[in-house]
């Protein structure tokens, strides 16, 4: 029976693209990166109110959302953008693609690969951020805080999706590194400017359910949502709990749109590439 693709050689391509970056410090220097700003907001996120310290996982978390925001999709992008034009720059793609690997099967292990040293350097710098704080903490602060480490890497790996369908579509690196950075104003700084000024235009005449659905098209704030809603004090600290539909506030409807963001742009790629 034909196979739809060879679980050893995605291993193979997947484990060199982590390998690779674990070579050149990039999971090290992320890792670094989370773990400072999640202790920074962690013990004086509440310095400008005249207090400093652990103020509870709930007001870090809603904290350290903005940051994610803002560096997540930024990091993701940057990543891998040149994931196939890179190689096929370099002249390595058409040596790849002389051996007995098909497209699909490097498609796949490059984003598992990428996917990995992403999730691994998310999940070492805001749990090494928190460590400090460990004692303070209870179960379900633990739980909580996890779901919001899950959360994020799920973001990065939509972004990461998006980033690895337009190395594919890029005839070289400059251009794809221009759309991704693109992409990352777009998704980050000008989909919701764009979406609020609508709202202002129409006199509030969009309704909730419109309102809910085109937030959707952002994966941004489909992780914006995850977090508000995972917690009732975080909900109270955003004015988007009021006019939300309620359906569209279930954490396992957002986070099935959110592998819908991780899925599309893959299976868009791999059409492309074929």
């Amino acid at each position: 029976m034909h196979k739809f693709f060879d679980c050893a050689q995605v291993r193979i391509i997947a484990g060199k693209e982590f390998r690779d970056r674990i070579r050149n410090l990039w999971v090290l220097s992320v890792a670094l990166i989370f773990s400072l700003f999640a202790l920074a907001i962690a013990y004086f996120g509440t310095a400008q109110q005249g207090t400093v310290g652990f103020r509870g996982i709930d007001v870090t978390v809603a904290s350290l959302v903005s940051l994610v925001i803002y560096l997540v999709p930024l990091i993701a992008l940057i990543l891998g953008y040149d994931a196939i034009v890179g190689e096929r720059e370099r002249g390595s793609m058409e040596l790849l693609l002389s051996m007995p690997v098909t497209r699909l099967e490097i498609l796949l292990g490059k984003y598992i690969g990428l996917s990995g040293a992403l999730a691994v350097s998310t999940l070492a710098g805001f749990g090494a951020g928190l460590l400090p704080m460990a004692s303070q903490l209870g179960v379900s602060d633990v739980y909580h805080y996890a779901g919001f480490v899950f959360s994020a890497i799920l973001m990065g790996m939509a972004f990461l999706s998006l980033s690895l369908l337009v190395s594919v579509l890029a005839s070289d690196r400059m251009r794809a590194s221009g759309v991704a950075i693109g992409l990352w104003f777009f998704f980050v700084l000008i989909f919701d400017l764009v979406l609020t000024g609508a709202l202002v235009v129409s006199n509030g005449s969009i309704g909730s359910g419109l309102f809910g659905a085109l937030l959707m098209l952002n994966p941004a704030d489909v992780f914006r949502l995850l977090n508000i809603f995972s917690s009732e004090q975080v909900q109270s600290m955003y004015g988007l709990a009021t006019v939300m539909p309620e359906r569209l506030t279930d954490p396992v409807v957002l986070s099935a749109i959110m592998c819908g963001w991780i899925a599309a742009p893959f299976l868009i790629a791999r059409w492309r590439f074929k």
